[in-house]
């Protein structure tokens, strides 16, 4: 299985900070044409996220099941399905204890994109991590995926390294799709 690894806050949907309630939550524009694309080249999806609200106590991690429900429902509308949602509720500097710590699974950490390989049999080095922060794009390198990066203007500290350079960069995930689907072609002739 190949999977397109989506990062949550302004890559699948409008960013809005520590938002959980589900009625706001909204698909970012061109996203139902975009993973229709990709849909029809065999991907899966995954969302892939870090939700530090249940760390720093603006919610709890019972908030998070409602959200992947509704991203599954926007995604049935688009004749889609979501193949898993993976979340990391952790954050060092939280103010809850059980959540305040170092982990594997924070981006940029690759935890949650191993752990869904695992557990769906994700072939990583067919995969692709679509985000819109270097920390994305760091998570999906140390997996072994490709990496894509939404250049939206929500990274705004672009500390570069070895690991934090994408293998391609589009400004919105419609556009993501088409350099998905056209390296996707280039790579079969």
């Amino acid at each position: 299985m190949k999977a397109i690894f989506l990062d949550k806050d302004g890559t699948l949907v409008d960013d809005l900070p520590y938002n959980v309630e589900p009625r706001r939550i909204r698909l970012v524009s061109g996203a139902g044409a975009a993973l229709r694309l990709l849909a029809r080249l065999d991907y899966r999806f995954f969302v892939v996220t870090n939700q530090s609200g249940v760390a720093h106590g603006c919610f709890g991690e019972e908030a998070l099941g409602p959200v992947a429900d509704r991203l599954a429902d926007l995604l049935f509308r688009e004749g889609l399905s979501l193949d898993g949602f993976y979340y990391c509720p952790h954050h060092p500097l939280g103010t809850v204890d059980a959540y305040a710590m170092v982990c594997a699974c924070r981006k940029p950490s690759p935890g949650m994109l191993i752990k869904a390989a695992h557990e769906h049999g994700i072939d990583l080095r067919q995969s692709w991590m679509v985000g819109d922060i270097l920390h994305d794009v760091e998570a999906g390198n140390r997996a072994g995926c490709r990496t894509l990066l939404i250049d939206n203007g929500n990274e705004t500290e672009w500390r570069l390294g070895p690991r934090r350079v994408p293998t391609r960069m589009a400004p919105d995930l419609y556009a993501a799709a088409v350099l998905i689907a056209s390296h996707e072609e280039a790579r079969e002739h």
